[in-house]
């Protein structure tokens, strides 16, 4: 059975308000949100032990931390 990170939710809806705030159209922002999801879903394959993260969450946290630091975007 696998364990799950401890992920703070009121965190994650503060951080998905940042992302839906900062955007121009929520329907863009959500769709982004879900491409990176489905793309840290097939790089989770490859690493299977690595994130206990689901992708929707972890897209969540690597696009706020980008608004918030922009010296780490990377081109995606």
């Amino acid at each position: 059975m696998q364990k799950r990170s401890n992920i703070d939710s009121t965190e994650m809806t503060r951080r998905a308000a940042d992302l839906v705030s900062a955007a121009s159209n929520r329907y863009k922002i959500t769709v982004q949100v879900a491409k990176r999801a489905k793309q840290c879903r097939y790089e989770d394959f490859d690493n299977m032990d690595e994130n206990l993260m689901k992708p929707v969450l972890r897209a969540i946290v690597e696009m706020s931390d980008e608004l918030t630091q922009p010296e780490i975007i990377v081109d995606r």
